[in-house]
């Protein structure tokens, strides 16, 4: 793996759980892996025995707090956007020009294709593509698709979509901020999108984790206090003009998630033939 890339896995209060780390050793991944834990952590010891002091880097959770929007005013921190944010700066630090932000809690990294999908045994190869492909472009960040961007089968003239959620493969030298306490992800790439900027999914490779709310630690306290209806509207406050809220199903399970209405979300190409 090249010397100038590294993985970041953000994790919390899971030290004996974090899975992503043998996941990526196991899918090919050989270069730098750190996890990257909070000072408001009670079990930061845990993370320091597991995995060595040199493969775990604490930031400034509240110091982090006051470089970007929260969103709200609530004042509860335990959430990632602290984390996701805080990477850019360690990156810096440690001398690295691209980085993936990884959670914690991965245990599949493949392909995607019409005939289904296939484990990867080379994600070196895969991360220098995608670190290639943030520095060439104008884009400011690449995502690899999940499980569900593939419900009802894959669609192989669908190569990339204007989302960016979970993993982000990210450079030093194009750095945004994430906004929101919750639903980070979304708010940043509907407010930063809405501007000019540029954030992809690639759909022909893809990660699989653990059910939301089904694994302790991390985020699960906080989708348990709030529900998504709350984590989906801070999208809504960030882009009305764009995002609303409604309910979708899977299987006897209704809860509410964010709709997005792409016309009104991103500035689109004008056809040359309208060019005067």
């Amino acid at each position: 793996m090249k010397s100038n890339f590294c993985a970041f896995i953000l994790s919390h209060g899971r030290a004996d759980n974090v899975r992503t780390f043998d996941t990526l050793k196991r899918h090919g991944y050989t270069g730098k892996v750190y996890i990257v834990i909070d000072n408001e952590d009670a079990t930061a010891p845990e993370y320091y025995k597991n995995f060595g002091k040199e493969n775990v880097i604490m930031f400034d959770k509240k110091a982090t707090s006051q470089t970007f929007d929260e969103v709200d005013n609530f004042n509860n921190r335990k959430t990632i956007v602290y984390a996701r944010n805080a990477c850019f700066d360690i990156a810096k630090d440690l001398g690295v020009k691209n980085f993936i932000e990884l959670d914690d809690d991965y245990y599949w990294f493949g392909h995607r294709s019409v005939n289904g999908a296939k484990s990867t045994r080379d994600l070196d190869s895969i991360f220098s593509y995608l670190s290639d492909f943030v520095n060439d472009s104008p884009i400011k960040t690449v995502c690899f698709s999940q499980g569900g961007d593939h419900i009802g089968g894959y669609d192989d003239n669908k190569k990339v979509g204007r989302k960016a959620m979970n993993s982000f493969v990210c450079s030093t030298e194009k750095p945004f901020k994430f906004i929101g306490r919750i639903n980070e992800d979304v708010s940043t790439y509907v407010r930063l999108g809405g501007l000019g900027g540029v954030f992809f999914t690639i759909y022909n490779i893809q990660l699989d984790q653990k059910d939301t709310q089904s694994n302790k630690g991390g985020m699960t306290d906080i989708y348990m206090i709030g529900g998504t209806y709350i984590k989906s509207f801070y999208s809504v406050i960030v882009n009305p003009s764009c995002v609303k809220v409604k309910t979708i199903s899977r299987g006897d399970k209704i809860r509410m998630h964010h709709s997005i209405k792409w016309d009104n979300a991103v500035p689109l190409i004008i056809d040359e033939k309208h060019k005067r």
